[in-house]
């Protein structure tokens, strides 16, 4: 069998990939068990030169990964250097705190001494989707390998170059050679691998049946798993808000990474009588937005990542509008090659419809009129997701008192866009995961909290 990745800005094909056998899949876990029986033994401050030296790796060479995933997945190439400085600042993060965040802690008990220690796994399994390429992989990596894990990775196909790219950034800066792996392997193989004894932990970032399957594959195997799945993340504008101010915010939190990112806002509750001119703000700077060429400097949204993709967001909109919502902007399939989609903005969304109930992986906006705050805060969390959340006031003791308390989120903005950071935890709740990732939280995942008691010898 073989992997082709395809550009989605002309629909060629990029190149050819040989899909390992299940054999020598299988081989590539016994190595890294191998390689990770001496890594666990590893000092900290060991582990955190060769990170150190995978950030600067990264850096080195970010033009060239930017490339590659304007190339693969047609993220615009600015975005895609901001991307790889983010996975170099958290390399650099876990090296510098890793030790702090995983040092014994005291405990009272009966005992002359006794505590607790946060021993590695093993292997952890990631399974990684295809928008955000190194990104989805370092946050989950960096702080795993710090921990005295190793990893290996089964990436989405149309990005295998990005995959095998980060295994040769850890080459690079003088990690052992199979302490992180990449697997050129189709899903059908995945299953021997959660079954395989010595996968300890299985990560998962991508949709909610790839979590619904794994999650029950890995049960009956007993591995622990985190999933971080979709959204349909609620932004909430009070009627107290600037509304220049909530439009601008509300587009770029939209359209970042061409609308494909399960953090991405995608559904605006505003007051029935500011919805008139907010939405007019938000049509007139999402259609500003520079639609075109990944590879251009200027382009701010590219193609989707595929055909398929595309399409399937289209009938969405389709649906939608069928059910009652107006198109105000875009909604329209474009002419020529690539899988573009235009920033698109609907209004009047009500539950029902897909622009409501599902997650739209795309640059389309849903505008939903609520009559006052309680509404939007009943209607924002009327959802099956939970991953993040944002209220947009003048008032912030008010917004954080809805955030901090109201919002069903993992993740709760008041007045920014809702994203991730090394140094606060990362996940969902309800069908968008559980487990959470980054900070020192994500970092005890997958480590043994281990019971140690001292008594005397009579």
């Amino acid at each position: 069998m073989a992997i082709t990745t395809i550009n989605p800005a002309t629909g060629g094909a990029l190149r050819v990939y040989e899909e390992m056998t299940a054999s020598e899949a299988a081989e590539v876990v016994s190595d890294t068990h191998e390689a990770f029986l001496d890594w666990r033994l590893t000092l900290f401050s060991e582990r955190a030169a060769l990170m150190i030296r995978a950030a600067e790796v990264l850096r080195a060479n970010a033009g060239e990964y930017a490339r590659m995933m304007a190339q693969e997945m047609g993220k615009p190439i600015r975005d895609g250097a901001a991307e790889i400085e983010k996975c170099a600042v958290t390399c650099e993060y876990f090296a510098r705190n890793a030790e702090r965040f995983l040092a014994p802690e005291p405990a009272a008990s009966d005992a002359l001494k006794s505590y607790v220690t946060f021993n590695p796994l093993g292997i952890v399994l990631a399974i990684m989707p295809w928008n955000f390429p190194f990104w989805q992989v370092f946050r989950f990596v960096a702080p795993n390998l710090m921990a005295g894990n190793a990893a290996i990775l089964k990436h989405a196909s149309n990005v295998t170059g990005c995959a095998l790219a980060i295994e040769d950034v850890f080459c690079r800066a003088g990690f052992p050679k199979h302490l992180f792996r990449t697997l050129v392997i189709g899903s059908s193989k995945v299953e021997a691998l959660i079954d395989h004894l010595l996968v300890r932990a299985v990560t998962v970032t991508g949709s909610v049946a790839t979590g619904r399957a794994v999650a029950t594959k890995a049960g009956a195997a007993l591995k622990k798993t985190v999933l971080e799945l979709g959204g349909s993340d609620a932004y909430i504008v009070l009627e107290d808000a600037n509304l220049e101010f909530a439009a601008q915010l509300c587009a770029n939190a939209r359209l970042v990474n061409s609308g494909q990112s399960c953090i991405a806002a995608k559904r605006f509750l505003v007051p029935v009588d500011l919805c008139a001119e907010f939405e007019r703000l938000l049509v007139a700077r999402m259609g500003a937005a520079k639609v075109g060429d990944p590879l251009d400097q200027q382009t701010e949204i590219g193609p989707l990542a595929r055909y398929d993709l595309r399409d399937a967001l289209h009938l969405q909109i389709e649906a939608s509008v069928a059910k009652g919502a107006r198109c105000l902007l875009g909604g329209a399939l474009p002419d020529g090659p690539g899988a573009y989609y235009p920033p698109t903005v609907l209004t009047e969304v009500n539950k029902g419809m897909p622009a409501f109930d599902e997650e739209l992986f795309g640059p389309v906006a849903a505008v939903i009129p609520v009559t006052d705050e309680a509404e939007a805060i009943k209607l924002a969390n009327d959802s099956i997701f939970g991953l993040g959340s944002c209220v947009i006031t003048s008032d912030a003791a008010r917004g954080e008192h809805i955030a901090a308390e109201l919002m069903e989120s993992g993740t709760a903005f008041v007045n920014g866009m809702v994203h991730s950071d090394p140094r606060l935890p990362f996940g969902g709740i309800k069908q968008s995961g559980y487990g959470r990732e980054l900070s020192a939280y994500g970092l005890k995942e997958f480590v043994n909290a281990k019971t140690v008691c001292v008594y005397r010898h009579p």
